[in-house]
């Protein structure tokens, strides 16, 4: 039970009546709630937030990850996905290579295909077009969520054309959506730190609403627990809720905790429940604007998720058929989870599971199988 006192006693109180009123929080409010001791006061807040919104659903979807290349020229010093072309381990698909895949699943009751990469030095445009084509051939029933931000931008730089005109022929290839990937945090300090190649945060703003202006809607993602401090996190949340106000174009919020293993930043420990579930309460108390919040269990884990369903969180994210970028990183979750085991998951939080499709439309019985 939420009650005021016990804010009051945290020295909470005025947040506490701003929550209970519908009130948009502050900058000074979120660091209130990053420093406060109490994780459960502050997850007992975001899920008051989360059940006002949601009720007691939560959402799963059926969905198909595909990585149509490791190799990357921005090597950013977070990333174990990225390789440079050459290197043992770098791999790129052809469209044939990803028809295969898309046939092979062809009987799964997918709804969603998850596709993103690194960015290549050479692949032009009309390859992405063909691998979009080729998805919407073998399964014109999919919805695909595909390329980050930074992915289109790299796009546009090699083609020597905008992003947006990047993004209006990759929508008539059959993009019908973004991920919120490459987000990372936008502070320059940190960019300069982990990722000094890669697009900036004002840049990666930029094409987010130049999709929403085009129709396109996307996520939204923050890697957080390896330089950041919490007020970098907190502008980096106000910074996708001031976009928010603007184009209503973000679906969900994802925040993801830093896997350090295989990666260039060994100076960090992987992040610890308390952050990870502090992280997703304050980021559902400060994105008033952004309906869905995603407690994204492969890299948190599927039991922290399941957990995290009660610090705000309201999506599960989905089956995810082969994972690799949170797995190279040394995430230590399953690769895939079945329609069952996700229903099951969710009902053991005490919630009522929904099948949703990218756009969090519920999934009629008609179409499952």
């Amino acid at each position: 039970m939420v009650n005021y006192s016990w804010y009051k006693q945290l020295q909470l109180g005025d947040i506490f009546a701003k929550v209970e009123a519908g009130e948009r929080l502050t900058f000074a409010d979120g660091q209130r709630l990053f420093a406060c001791s109490d994780v459960l006061a502050v997850g007992a807040l975001a899920h008051k937030v989360r059940l006002r919104l949601h009720g007691n659903r939560a959402f799963y979807v059926m969905n198909q990850h595909i990585n149509y290349s490791n190799i990357c020229v921005n090597g950013c010093r977070f990333c174990a996905f990225g390789r440079q072309k050459g290197d043992p381990l770098a791999f790129q698909l052809t469209a044939a290579d990803v028809h295969h895949k898309m046939h092979d699943s062809l009987t799964a009751p997918i709804t969603e295909v998850h596709m993103v990469g690194g960015c290549h030095p050479d692949l032009p445009l009309a390859y992405f077009e063909d691998l979009l084509r080729t998805i919407k051939q073998v399964r014109p029933d999919v919805l695909i969520k595909a390329f980050t931000v930074v992915e289109i931008a790299h796009f546009a730089a090699l083609e020597g054309c905008s992003s947006r005109e990047v993004l209006r022929r990759l929508r008539a290839a059959g993009l019908d959506m973004l991920p919120g990937g490459g987000a990372e945090i936008f502070s320059p300090r940190v960019r300069a730190l982990l990722c000094p190649a890669k697009l900036s945060g004002e840049g990666w703003l930029r094409v987010a609403r130049e999709a929403h202006e085009l129709g396109i809607k996307s996520n939204a993602t923050m890697l957080y627990g390896h330089v950041e401090s919490n007020e970098e996190k907190l502008d980096h949340m106000l910074a996708l809720r001031a976009l928010q106000d603007e184009t209503q174009g973000f679906v969900c919020f994802i925040p993801l905790p830093f896997q350090p293993a295989n990666t260039q930043v060994c100076e960090v420990g992987p992040t610890t429940g308390v952050e990870d579930l502090k992280t997703m309460a304050v980021s559902r108390l400060m994105l008033d604007n952004i309906p869905h919040l995603k407690a994204y269990w492969i890299m948190l884990t599927v039991k922290l998720a399941q957990v995290a369903l009660h610090f705000g969180a309201d999506d599960f994210d989905g089956t995810v058929v082969e994972e690799k970028i949170g797995h190279m990183a040394g995430a230590e979750s399953e690769q895939s989870l079945t329609r069952q085991e996700l229903e099951r998951t969710i009902r053991d939080a005490g919630f009522d599971p929904v099948e949703r499709n990218c756009f969090f439309h519920k999934v009629s019985n008609c179409h499952r199988v």
